[in-house]
Parts: structure tokens; sequence; C-alpha cells
């Protein structure tokens, strides 16, 4: 944990170390602070944090496409990245420093490179990873199965348990992005937490 928290301060990244998932809620719902607007992007560790209310309750105008009907998706998509801070986790974190994701859409990948004020990404210790191979298979073999599953979709990899590289009508890998040093137009925090959290 301090090995990969040392090297993505060196790419750029202001980092912190929880032990708990509790302790980096309490500092993000300070950080993120009252009268914001606050994007989150599909992510299961943030859903763990059941931040969403709370942060509404302080005042913030929180935008989730996971809270809205289902005709309001793309706009609302699209309004998460101009937030004043977004909250987002990574699908793995390489011990070099580098950030490996895979999503949809793209409006998550998207969002952590450029468009919001702030990101802060919360990672728990099971994102993290020695290499690129590492990275990248341990999306294939975990984070995609597990959502395709959780959003009932029919891809090889929700029954198969890994990725077959698919052209399915269903296949959620569209794009893969890869964050080597941080997005020089945005506040970056990242908070790596020593417990397991989301896929």
């Amino acid at each position: 944990m301090k090995k990969i928290a040392e090297n993505l301060k060196k790419r750029g990244f202001d980092v912190e170390i929880f032990q708990t998932k509790e302790e980096a809620k309490d500092k993000l719902i300070m950080e993120v602070g009252t009268g914001k607007k606050v994007g989150i992007g599909g992510s299961m560790t943030i859903k763990e944090l059941n931040v969403y209310e709370e942060l509404k309750q302080k005042g913030n105008d929180v935008i989730w496409h996971w809270m809205a009907e289902a005709h309001l998706v793309g706009g609302v998509l699209k309004e998460a990245m101009t937030s004043d801070v977004y909250l987002t986790s990574s699908n793995a974190l390489i011990e070099n420093g580098s950030l490996l994701n895979i999503d949809g859409n793209g409006n998550r990948v998207a969002a952590m490179i450029c468009g919001p004020k702030k990101v802060i990404m919360v990672c728990g210790k099971n994102k993290i990873t020695s290499t690129y191979s590492e990275a990248l298979n341990r999306i294939k073999t975990i984070a995609c199965p597990k959502n395709a599953k959780r959003l009932k979709r029919d891809t090889p990899c929700a029954h198969t348990e890994r990725c077959n590289d698919c052209s399915s009508p269903d296949r959620m890998c569209m794009v893969t992005s890869l964050i080597e040093m941080k997005p020089p137009l945005m506040e970056y925090k990242i908070y790596l937490v020593d417990e397991e959290m989301g896929y």
C-alpha cells in the first residue's frame, strides 16, 4: 500500500491511505463539503460508501446515472462530466502508479481524464496489481464478469467468468484507458483503503 502510494505521488496524484472504508467515507464527505455539483461514475466502490444521500443532505447537487430514470441516463452521463467533484474508482491500480480501466459508454474513463474540476478516486486493496498484464487480467476475470452478472448482461463473461473478446450486443468492454500521469487540468485525489471494496 505504501509503495503504490509513493509511486502514485511521483506521477502527480495526491494520495491518502485509510485503514477502513468508514474513515475514507468521513474524509470524502468532509472534502466535498457543501454546495458542490458532484458527479458519480458507475462504481460499486462508491456505492459501498453510501455517500449519495449524505452528500445531497449537505446541499450538494449529486448527479449519478444509477439514480436516474432510463430515458434521462444519456444526459446525466454528460452532466456528471462537468462536475466540481467527480467520485469514482479504478478497475486496477498498477504498482508503478498507473491506472487501468475498461468502460462501456466511456463516460467514466473520460471523466477521469478531463472534464470535472476535481476527481476523488477511492480504491480498495483488492484493486492493486503488480503489472499491466496482471491488471488487465484482473479486470477481465473479476471486474467485467461480476459487472455483467450484476447488470444481467447476456455476455460470454457472465457465464464463463472470463473475457472472451466477444461481439455480443450486450458487451460492456468498449473503451480501455491507461492513465500514466495525473491529467494536468484537474485536481486529483486517490484514497487507498486497506480493505476490499467493489470489483
